[in-house]
């Protein structure tokens, strides 16, 4: 009877370890998409109180008058973790550009204070 509870309490802790495993891949590694932005890059900084991270913002501009000025945007958050990304950011402020993210399920403090994660740029 005592090799049987055993038995059980070591598989329920297996069990119990991937589960928890998993999930955590889920919520913090998964891509659960991924695509391209273009807009003005309106911010770009480096931020935070212990963990210093990237963060950027951009207004996506959806009607422009003849002025050449966003009449209806909206701005996009995100989170840069490649040094050479944010170098080529950091230079491009005011600028149109189009950027390549990734989404997660969730954020780790460390890593930004957004979901959306630019790994490419382009002008």
């Amino acid at each position: 009877m005592k090799s049987k509870i055993k038995k059980f309490y070591t598989w329920a802790i297996i069990i119990l370890f991937v589960v928890s495993a998993a999930f955590i891949y889920w919520k913090y590694f998964f891509v659960y998409s991924e695509g391209n932005r273009a807009g003005l890059l309106q911010k770009f900084s480096k931020r935070g109180n212990m963990f210093k991270t990237w963060e950027g913002e951009m207004v996506l501009s959806s009607v422009v008058s003849n002025q050449n000025v966003a009449l209806a945007s909206e701005k996009f958050l995100f989170s840069v973790t490649d040094e050479r990304i944010a170098d080529q950011l950091s230079h491009l402020a005011s600028r149109p550009v189009n950027l390549h993210y990734k989404e997660m399920n969730g954020k780790l403090f460390w890593r930004g204070d957004t979901k959306y994660f630019v790994d490419s740029v382009w002008q």
